[in-house]
């Protein structure tokens, strides 16, 4: 096996610095669970298997909620990264499924759907647990996904309410159903705000190329682009050397440019993880959508903290009012849209 491919334990390669701290902020968020009389005692083994580089900020969430854990002392967690598709993934997870035995198996499918599936129907007694745009399948493979169109629609309201040429900038992945609904919420946003923006929305069809996402935005940019939302990761860095306000996504990522990053959207996967290895101790894990675990009511999305102090500054009355939206969303009086059609007008890297 390659280094890219190797097992960790207890080292890996740097990863961003943010994701290390949402790691430690969620140790505090940890509880024990005691396991039923026909659950599993002692620690379990849990796996980690991501297509990416962990550095990919959709990863680095679900890695950070499992590292958590581990801090925790609820689980013994290894992973691999970087695998890669063309039948890496299936490989792998066979290999470690054999020789480990994990009680549970987290990661990424997507590109890797049936791959994970096969394997999910051979090793019925693992719980497997991937982000997915599928359902899920009995008896043991459980299914999640970034639900967070709601904080995406806030932070859209804040672009919309910032912008002072009235042309916004989105870089995204793929113009996939999940990544749909989020550029389209955040569309919605900054619609409500500012009824003269224009949204400019281009797709790399790539998950992780920061050079690409760095160009693209710079066309934006050169477009009229005064804010950039960072879908994908590179985008901030285009930001800052521009001297233009940016919003993060998946994490918090301020860190990365203080100066510039009023806000992110961020995902949590503590609440999805947590119950899944509480439903293993106790002996009563069934195959789910996880769906409502990513939501903003149960935790699972949030819009991080409003930076006041990028290029223009926020002003209060936009605080307020995406405050009091982000009231009603989490009250559920305020239901923000789930969109999950190509934005119009859309750009897509090679098409």
């Amino acid at each position: 096996m390659s280094d890219h491919h190797r097992l960790r334990t207890g080292r890996s390669r740097p990863i961003l610095a943010l994701a290390a701290v949402l790691a430690l902020a969620l140790v505090a968020c940890q509880g024990a669970s005691s396991p039923a009389p026909d659950g599993k005692s002692g620690k379990l083994k849990v796996f980690g298997a991501f297509a990416t580089q962990i550095e990919e900020p959709w990863d680095g969430v679900i890695h950070s909620a499992l590292e958590a854990e581990k801090a925790a002392g609820r689980i013994d967690y290894t992973f691999t990264d970087d695998i890669g598709y063309a039948g890496d993934m299936e490989r792998v997870l066979r290999e470690t499924a054999e020789k480990d035995k994990p009680d549970i198996i987290f990661g990424d499918a997507f590109g890797n759907e049936e791959a994970v599936r096969r394997v999910a129907a051979a090793y019925p007694t693992i719980a497997l647990v991937f982000g997915s745009g599928g359902g899920p399948a009995e008896p043991n493979f459980s299914v999640f996904d970034n639900w967070i169109h709601e904080p995406a629609y806030l932070a859209g309201m804040i672009a919309g309410g910032v912008t002072k040429s009235n042309v916004v900038g989105v870089v995204g992945g793929y113009p996939v159903p999940e990544v749909n609904r989020i550029v389209n919420a955040f569309i919605q946003g900054a619609q409500e705000t500012n009824p003269e923006v224009v949204v400019k929305v281009t797709f790399l069809n790539s998950w992780f190329d920061p050079a690409a996402a760095k160009e693209a935005a710079l066309a934006q940019v050169g477009a009229g682009a005064d804010v950039l939302f960072a879908e994908r990761f590179g985008v901030i860095e285009a930001a800052q050397e521009k001297g233009l306000t940016a919003i993060g996504n998946m994490s918090d990522q301020k860190s990365l440019a203080p100066g510039n990053v009023v806000s992110s959207v961020t995902w949590n996967m503590a609440p999805t993880v947590k119950y899944v290895i509480d439903q293993v101790l106790a002996g009563s894990y069934t195959a789910q959508d996880l769906k409502d675990f990513s939501m903003v009511a149960k935790g699972g999305a949030a819009l991080a903290e409003i930076n006041t102090g990028v290029p223009g500054g926020v002003p209060d009355e936009l605080i307020a009012k995406v405050k009091e939206r982000e009231s009603q969303i989490r009250s559920g009086t305020f239901r923000v849209d789930i969109n999950e059609a190509q934005p119009a007008g859309s750009t897509v890297a090679g098409g």
